[in-house]
């Protein structure tokens, strides 16, 4: 039972797009990822998830729209929703999502998808 303090977490991250798990509970995962530029567009078949803007903002695109997420606000996508989260300054966010949710979704042979995530 011990705190986890996120500036310190977000520091030790020098890479994007690759999350960290930082806790677990229930099932789900709480995980911390450093996002810069575009990801891959995907969706879950199975998985809602959560994301939250410690620092920065990013844009979350949809084949429909777009939606700015601030430093302060979280976003939640429901599972079979294609997105893309796109950021244009390095952004730090929170995930929360069941434990083993892949980050590429349906796109299992992209060269950013991390079958196994490191703890941080």
């Amino acid at each position: 039972m011990d705190k986890v303090n996120l500036v310190e977490k977000f520091s030790q991250i020098k890479d994007y797009w690759n999350p960290r798990i930082a806790g677990e509970l229930n099932g789900q995962q709480v995980k911390l990822a450093k996002f810069l530029g575009a990801f891959d567009w995907h969706h879950h078949d199975h998985e809602d998830e959560l994301f939250l803007v410690v620092h920065g903002e990013f844009t979350m695109e949809f084949r429909d729209r777009s939606v700015l997420v601030k430093e302060g606000e979280f976003l939640i996508v429901p599972r079979g929703i294609e997105h893309r989260p796109v950021a244009e300054k390095e952004a730090s966010v929170l995930l929360f999502e069941p434990a083993g949710t892949v980050n590429t979704g349906n796109l299992t042979d992209s060269e950013r998808t991390r079958h196994t995530l490191d703890r941080i």
